[in-house]
């Protein structure tokens, strides 16, 4: 072949293989604050399906994972996603899906679901970012070795208008921490994230503390209930994958934690639902070759990351990637797949 050739062949080639690309939701809603991009509201969700089913075909990830183990993967395939098991997903998301005919793959925290608690972020979010007073000065111990950690908030004890409009605006993804409330809120999180659940829990104890507030929970910030998902699950449409028990980051955490997290995770689920649970998401994205070589070993058929990249007809398995979506319109969103696939 003669060298000035050989792009175009290369080009050509990646623009007939066979590519699927698989979508990541969390949230169908409109939350007071959306520090990471989760939610999307159900409008433009609405919109994203009525793109979806012109753009290419829409596939379970089941079907996904099935299609890479017999090498029959499609052009311009599609496989939807949900991560974590927010309410709004029964509530809003599933009633969307059923009447645009799509199916999606719902991916739970299992010791999550029925508990009158909150998610760790979207409670931190709440105690630094929303609560009108704080006190000036915060000293934290932080369990698990995880060091100390003192801020200086003189100028922001009082939640102003300004302030709160600030904090609903910030997507941490994208900027800066534009305010000192937003800045211990971002260092918290980076500094909870890779401890187990029960050490998180300990230090919103610490925070509720300091803050002067009782423990409530936000019914929309809580996991879905047992009844709920098992009514989800009942749905053609609908697969249940697992999300791990209690949502670490996996690649801190030693190869035995990381084993039971997936595998008590799968079993809850299957004990309550009566089904197999055969997909896994890694929370957070966090993952490494030791936690792939673990989701195979443990027999799950696919497991999902947070890479942002496409899946082709040879991708391995139990390392696939995802797009996350955020709050797009209908437009915007298509112009998004057509980056996607083209990459």
């Amino acid at each position: 072949m003669r060298h000035w050739l050989r792009p175009y062949v290369q080009r050509a080639r990646r623009h007939f293989e066979p590519k699927a690309l698989v979508l990541m939701y969390h949230r169908v809603a409109e939350p007071d604050t959306d520090t990471w991009n989760l939610a999307v509201s159900p409008a433009h969700f609405e919109q994203h399906l009525r793109v979806l089913r012109q753009a290419g075909t829409v596939i379970s990830a089941a079907e996904l994972a099935e299609r890479l183990r017999t090498r029959t993967l499609r052009r311009r395939s599609i496989a939807i996603t949900f991560d974590d098991g927010y309410p709004d997903n029964h509530r809003a998301a599933a009633p969307l899906l059923t009447r645009y005919g799509l199916p999606a793959t719902f991916f739970i925290i299992s010791g999550q679901v029925g508990r009158a608690q909150e998610f760790w972020s979207d409670e931190l979010a709440s105690l630094v970012l929303l609560t009108e007073r704080l006190p000036a000065t915060l000293a934290l111990a932080l369990p698990d070795g995880a060091g100390h950690l003192a801020a200086d908030l003189p100028a922001e004890q009082l939640l102003t208008p300004a302030l709160r409009r600030q904090h609903q605006l910030w997507r941490a993804t994208e900027a800066a921490p534009p305010t000192r409330r937003a800045a211990l809120f971002y260092e918290l999180w980076q500094r909870l994230q890779p401890l187990p659940a029960p050490s998180q829990q300990l230090v919103l104890e610490q925070l509720r503390a300091w803050a002067g507030l009782p423990a409530t929970v936000r019914p929309a910030h809580q996991s879905m209930s047992w009844r709920q998902l098992r009514e989800l699950s009942a749905s053609p449409l609908f697969t249940i994958g697992a999300h791990t028990a209690t949502h670490p980051a996996l690649a801190y955490h030693p190869a035995a934690v990381q084993a039971h997290e997936m595998a008590a995770s799968r079993q809850a689920l299957q004990a309550a639902l009566g089904q197999p649970v055969e997909l896994l998401a890694y929370p957070y994205g966090s993952c490494n070759a030791e936690t792939f070589a673990i989701a195979a070993q443990l027999g799950f058929k696919a497991a999902f990351t947070t890479a942002a990249h496409a899946v082709g007809p040879t991708a391995a398995p139990h390392s696939l990637g995802r797009f996350q979506v955020n709050d797009w319109d209908g437009d915007e969103f298509r112009r998004r797949l057509r980056q996607w696939f083209a990459g």
